[in-house]
């Protein structure tokens, strides 16, 4: 009787305000994207079954860099995911709820659906959010009358259907005003487009426009060099510093914000892909694990987070000024899970991100520059070829070669970036 009595009062408070009784893991890991998909794997590997668990609610787990090429009709889009069952590591356990608030000073999280989930050591690996209200009329135009994005997948098979349908005219790209997730993203399709109208005979009767918030075509100098060629080989007019603020489509208008001005300048379009602005999620933008802006506030090199030892980060969610790729997330990996088992050990955090990530940029059906740089937007080239020159070779590997190895060896937590293969290909010369 007493037991039972004491049990009741223990639980009381949680039952009062709504809440279950508080589970608890040694490892939880929150989003089960990229990157807590390869944590996981790896750590449980290291920490044996039962060990680890993700929240993610999502039913299906996307590979996100293909929908370039779902856009373009080149690949389709069940290519490009698969049911979260078949992703979650087999000993991961699968909590099917999302986040709703951290308390990082009791060690646990609430969820949405009113679990309190405990943790010894959390790995945010939350992801990015797309925010479609920052435009005015983009929700009500996304997916519509010529208006598409290949960042959501209820969206991309939009891409290829208008740009089918396109019979000339205008042709907008725009590049948001905030973080994004794969920043070469809008200038891909961008170039597929170019060539596919080219394909179909109306090159000379469509104008491309891109406009990027951005003052330059691409952050790192040595592909930017290049990209500025290609734009101006293939006909098409960049407007830097133009921030897409608002749609129109009964009218088919887009007004865009001079950054430098405060103009407003309006741009007819037949066609348009937007990059949506994105941002950080609001249950950790509101959290004390953000900084400033809303990003988990982790130091770049370790992935540590700054006030809370035991909290590590990965991927888009994080303050990492990187850019937020796939890529990165594959360099990353294996730092967190290394540092993170160091840190479980009372030792110091030997190992130390270099900001690698990777931009393959298809140029035309059949090209592609392969970019990889680091922090500083220094080349950090895999292969002891030029990648700032597009190629054929290139293009396949992107087609071909990185969906196997994202579905098979990333989100299994064996590829921890390119630093192996590059320092073997350079024969460990001069390799960065």
């Amino acid at each position: 009787m007493l037991r039972g009595s004491l049990l009741a009062r223990l639980l009381s408070t949680d039952v009062a305000a709504g809440l279950r009784p508080e589970a608890h893991h040694r490892v939880l890991v929150v989003g089960g994207g990229t990157g807590g998909q390869a944590v996981s794997s790896s750590l449980r590997r290291k920490l044996g079954p039962g060990k680890v668990a993700i929240i993610e609610p999502s039913e299906v787990h996307y590979y996100q860099p293909l929908f370039t090429l779902v856009g373009a009709g080149i690949k389709k889009l069940e290519q490009s995911k698969k049911p979260m069952g078949r992703v979650v590591p087999s000993g991961v356990s699968w909590i099917r709820d999302s986040v709703d608030e951290f308390e990082p000073d009791q060690n646990r999280v609430l969820t949405a659906s009113g679990q309190k989930i405990g943790y010894d050591y959390l790995v945010v690996a939350a992801g990015i959010r797309i925010d479609l209200d920052k435009v005015k009329g983009l929700k009500d135009a996304i997916g519509r009358n010529g208006v598409s994005t290949n960042y959501m997948p209820n969206t991309v098979e939009k891409t290829w259907q208008f740009l089918e349908e396109f019979q000339g005219g205008e042709a907008v790209f725009t590049f948001p005003n905030t973080p994004i997730k794969c920043a070469g993203a809008p200038q891909k399709i961008m170039y597929l487009a170019e060539h596919r109208f080219r394909q179909r005979g109306l090159r000379s009767e469509t104008n491309i426009t891109f406009n990027t918030a951005l003052p330059v075509i691409f952050g790192a100098k040595k592909y930017a060099e290049r990209l500025s060629e290609i734009v101006e080989e293939k006909n098409i007019s960049v407007h830097y510093k133009h921030n897409l603020t608002e749609i129109d489509p009964s009218k088919k208008e887009a007004v865009f914000e001079n950054l430098a001005t405060g103009e407003k300048v309006t741009k007819k379009y037949d066609f348009m892909h937007v990059t949506p602005p994105m941002g950080p999620m609001e249950f950790l933008k509101t959290s004390p694990l953000a900084d400033a802006g809303g990003w988990l506030d982790v130091d770049k090199h370790t992935l540590q987070h700054k006030k809370y030892p035991n909290v590590f980060g990965i991927g888009d969610c994080t303050n990492v000024p990187t850019s937020k790729t796939a890529a990165a997330v594959a360099g990353q990996s294996g730092v967190l899970r290394k540092n993170l088992l160091l840190h479980m050990k009372g030792q110091p955090l030997t190992q130390k991100y270099d900001g690698y990530t990777s931009c393959p940029l298809p140029v035309s059906y059949g090209k592609l520059l392969l970019a990889e740089f680091d922090f500083n937007g220094e080349p950090m080239e895999t292969f002891p070829i030029n990648q700032g020159k597009e190629r054929s070779a290139f293009y396949l590997l992107k087609r071909e070669v990185l969906p196997h190895m994202y579905w098979n060896y990333l989100l299994k937590g064996y590829w921890a970036g390119t630093a192996t293969a590059r320092k073997l290909l350079h024969l460990g010369l001069n390799a960065r």
